[in-house]
């Protein structure tokens, strides 16, 4: 039984009243959703309370989930909504970071490789990198900033991108193609590559 086949049994239980099958749902989500909604929001405090919020959306509307897409991608478009409805509360916009925390870090099979460049310049190189790529995803505009986050950041495929932003694959494949490009402009000078090159 896959990933895919297991939440649609709890959320069936779930529809049919047991609260302890929702339950699972949170306790297998909460922290992938958590990290998903900290691409927007900066303040975990904020994330913690928008992802509660976006599972008691997903409660009162599970009885009209109908399993046309995986559970976690619909619970990750109400997720989104909800972080983008807070945001407009909040006069906000969706800020991103592309940042790694030490745990993923561990799990790159060339880290050590990694941790021997840690030269001062190339810490350097490195932090300029990824200011440049954070403060050209916040100036992004708002659909291509989010496909490009879940595309590259949560790692979810073009079709569950589609399902998360309610639109065609084609667009999704345009909009992170768009973002790609405006990225690598901004980078080309740092990393001194040709027009012909993206990276």
């Amino acid at each position: 039984m896959g990933d895919r086949e297991v939440d649609q049994a709890l959320v069936e239980r779930a529809q049919r009243g047991e609260k302890q099958a929702f339950e699972l749902l949170v306790v297998k989500y909460q922290r992938k959703l958590g990290r998903l909604l900290s691409r927007f929001i900066r303040d975990p405090a904020e994330v913690e309370d928008v992802a509660q919020e976006a599972f008691i959306k997903a409660y009162r509307a599970l009885p009209s989930f109908r399993g046309d897409s995986a559970f976690y991608t619909w619970l990750y478009r109400i997720g989104i909504n909800t972080a983008k409805n807070y945001l407009v509360a909040m006069g906000r916009r969706a800020p991103t970071t592309t940042e790694f925390d030490s745990e993923e870090a561990e799990n790159f099979e060339d880290g050590d490789q990694l941790r021997d460049l840690n030269t001062p310049e190339a810490e350097l190189m490195t932090k300029q990198i990824a200011s440049t790529v954070n403060q050209t995803m916040e100036e992004l505009p708002e659909e291509l900033r989010t496909a490009i986050t879940l595309r590259e950041i949560e790692g979810m495929s073009y079709e569950d991108i589609a399902n998360v932003m309610n639109c065609p694959i084609g667009t999704v494949r345009s909009r992170i193609f768009r973002a790609r490009e405006t990225i690598a402009e901004r980078l080309r000078p740092l990393l001194d590559t040709g027009k012909e090159k993206r990276w």
